[in-house]
């Protein structure tokens, strides 16, 4: 009898491995979501990127107004979703390597170089650095956007949708995008994406940000739209003192007490 571990074909001694440590009882590990809604797109003279503003921790909302378009260069930026952590630093990295780029080459950089300066860090990692990519600008070659993905492998398209929230604002883009859009149009629609996120996706939630890069200028639209902000409620729900009876009363008192004694005949300190 051969070994399950011998031979030709699909390897699948990790799911015997997998089977037996579960059945010692060690639980196995669970896939993590992003928790996270980016976007990007092409219109004819540049690129529009899109971010909602939610940042969970698990089931509890941590912030709901991050900003997760991040600075790369002047004419390219870059949306991160998963680890907040990691898609922060990556791209601060990033961005100072590009910095260094262009000074030693006296060149504009590429969005190229960036995509493989953070594919290559990633691959590097094996996908312990949890940063789930969307990379967008203009450059000498014209506007340019690509995905990178947590292990390393990326995607060039002229409409990208990356995290939790990534199949509902894909089913916008692929109903609403064409060739040759205006500025408005993509825009429009790069809100429409974020949106269905916010509203289909409970890892993503609160503000829209937009962020429209061509190629003599970058404007980074920071709560474009507000979606969920708060109004006022129609109703009062403060009740009365004394609505809801109770049995008995008991106070205590949280401060000790305690008493002083001062001895007399003592020496004084000499202060001299």
């Amino acid at each position: 009898m051969n070994s399950v571990y011998n031979g030709t074909g699909f390897d699948f001694t990790n799911s015997i491995r997998n089977t037996f440590l579960q059945d010692r009882g060690l639980p196995l590990p669970k896939a993590t979501s992003t928790g996270t809604t980016i976007v990007g797109c092409l219109f004819k003279d540049g690129i529009v990127l899109g971010a909602d503003t939610r940042a969970t921790e698990g089931p509890i909302v941590a912030d709901k107004n991050c900003e997760k378009i991040h600075y790369i260069s002047e004419s390219i930026r870059c949306c991160g979703a998963g680890t907040a952590a990691d898609t922060e630093f990556t791209t601060a990295l990033i961005a100072s390597n590009i910095e260094m780029h262009a000074l030693s080459t006296g060149r504009k950089p590429r969005v190229v170089t960036a995509m493989t300066m953070l594919k290559q860090m990633l691959f590097r990692y094996q996908g312990q650095v949890g940063a789930a990519l969307v990379l967008g600008g203009v450059d000498a070659t014209g506007p340019q956007l690509f995905t990178i993905h947590p292990h390393g492998s990326t995607d060039k398209l002229p409409y990208v949708t990356m995290g939790s929230g990534s199949l509902a604002a894909m089913a916008v883009f692929e109903s609403g995008w064409k060739p040759g859009m205006t500025r408005e149009e993509a825009l429009q629609l790069v809100t429409a994406a974020i949106s269905a996120g916010i509203f289909n996706d409970l890892g993503s939630g609160s503000n829209v940000d937009a962020c429209v890069i061509t190629a003599d200028h970058t404007e980074m639209l920071r709560n474009f739209v507000r979606p969920n902000e708060r109004v006022q409620k129609e109703r009062s729900y403060k009740f009365a003192r004394g609505t809801t009876a109770w049995k008995k009363e008991d106070i205590r008192s949280l401060i000790v007490s305690e008493d002083v004694v001062t001895r007399e005949g003592g020496e004084e300190m000499d202060t001299s």
